[in-house]
């Protein structure tokens, strides 16, 4: 064999190893496959733009630093007509966020509970959880909001016939509630009461690793007591009560001064988390029946009171069976919150992809800012959870 044979023969079987190894063909066809779809990415997008411009439209986020000229019904920062779209941008958002957070922590509490109830013994809680799951988990979600906010919130007396309670008012346009005002030195209390939440924190974690390590008890909740109620107390005493009452009067048609939450925000704070906390509790009951009976038995015969049993047994291995889907919940929830635009709630949809969108016609950029910030709230939501999944797995030993 003469040599230029000799090697296209070993260039020959050279290209066919390198073709028959499935990691290298697997880099090809991936390598493929990306640019495959970025050349229809970039056709999408080119087209795209051509036709803007064909149609004179304009794109970019420069229209982000123009005067928005509307109101928003309710704010968690200074707002005024004269303000850009980028601020009204901020306040859509931070009204999805406190909802959703709103929404979040009572359905959790609110679904632990009936998820319990419904393991219960005792008929009468048992069937009435049992009804409570059947109903609202079987109601769409929009028309629970349109009830509570039409048929309860809407039906309401005038501001002048207000149902009052503890220095609030009840009426068709909102809740008004008497509002802390801090002055000089209420700064400090409020780091106490801070100082107390972590420390309380660092303590529990810090109990329950001694007790798995030791099987030694340490009053967790008395400590907390003391860190989160007395030292706040305290402190505010020392700084000479640094704080006055802003309570609720009426003025004229309406309330002036405290603190208001709007019908909109209550009935879909209610609709979210009734609805939300149905499909909880049937999480919740799932994870507890996860667990042997065999470890309840156990329980009972050493003599642990039933709620001990639920929450230092039967709780932690079933966590590991809630909490994936309980993941789930909170991000459709989240997403939910959307449904608020038909109540005129001024969440983001509806004051950023809503009015904004209206005003300004650039559909591409808002309904992209509006599109990444649930896809990144929704992220942050899944790495939190994952990363809380991770710490209560079951380590075996």
């Amino acid at each position: 064999m003469s040599a230029s044979d000799r090697l296209t023969s070993e260039t020959t079987a050279a290209s066919g190893h390198f073709w028959n190894d499935p990691g290298k063909r697997a880099i090809i066809f991936q390598l493929l496959l990306i640019a495959g779809l970025a050349g229809i990415l970039y056709t999408i997008i080119n087209n795209t733009l051509t036709n803007l411009d064909q149609r004179g439209i304009t794109t970019g986020f420069a229209f982000l630093n123009n005067q928005a000229g509307f109101g928003i019904l309710q704010t968690l920062i200074p707002y005024t007509e004269a303000d850009t779209y980028g601020r009204t941008f901020i306040v859509g958002l931070l009204n999805t966020i406190l909802v959703s957070v709103l929404g979040i922590i009572a359905a959790t509490i609110l679904g632990f509970f009936i998820g319990v109830g419904r393991l219960s013994n005792n008929w009468l809680i048992n069937k009435i959880c049992s009804v409570y799951v059947e109903i609202f988990r079987n109601i769409p979600l929009l028309l629970q909001i349109f009830f509570w906010y039409f048929a309860v919130l809407r039906t309401l007396p005038s501001p002048r016939q207000s149902y009052e309670f503890m220095g609030g008012f009840l009426n068709v346009r909102g809740l008004y509630l008497p509002k802390l005002v801090g002055s000089d030195g209420s700064g400090i209390v409020w780091l106490s009461l801070a100082f107390g939440i972590i420390a309380t924190l660092v303590i529990r974690s810090w109990a329950t690793k001694r007790r798995e390590e030791t099987g030694q008890g340490f009053p967790v909740w008395q400590t907390a007591i003391g860190l989160i109620l007395v030292l706040p107390t305290l402190t505010f005493f020392a700084m000479g009560q640094p704080f006055t009452v802003d309570y609720p009067a009426l003025k004229g048609f309406n309330f002036r001064g405290g603190m208001t939450l709007i019908p909109e925000l209550i009935a879909l704070w209610f609709a979210l988390t009734i609805y939300t906390a149905s499909f909880i509790a049937e999480i919740v009951r799932g994870g507890i029946l996860s667990v042997p009976n065999g470890q309840l038995e156990a329980a009972s015969a050493l003599g642990l009171p039933r709620g001990r049993t639920l929450r230092f047994i039967i709780l932690p291995q079933a966590l590991r069976v809630i909490i994936p889907p309980l993941t789930s919940q909170y991000l459709n929830l989240t997403k939910n919150s959307s449904l608020a635009t038909a109540i005129g709630y001024p969440d983001l949809v509806s004051v950023f992809a809503g009015t904004t969108l209206n005003q300004t016609g650039q559909a591409i950029e808002v309904i992209f800012m509006t599109m990444a910030v649930y896809l990144l709230l929704s992220i942050l939501t899944s790495i939190f959870m994952n990363w809380y999944n991770t710490r209560k797995a079951l380590v075996e030993r």
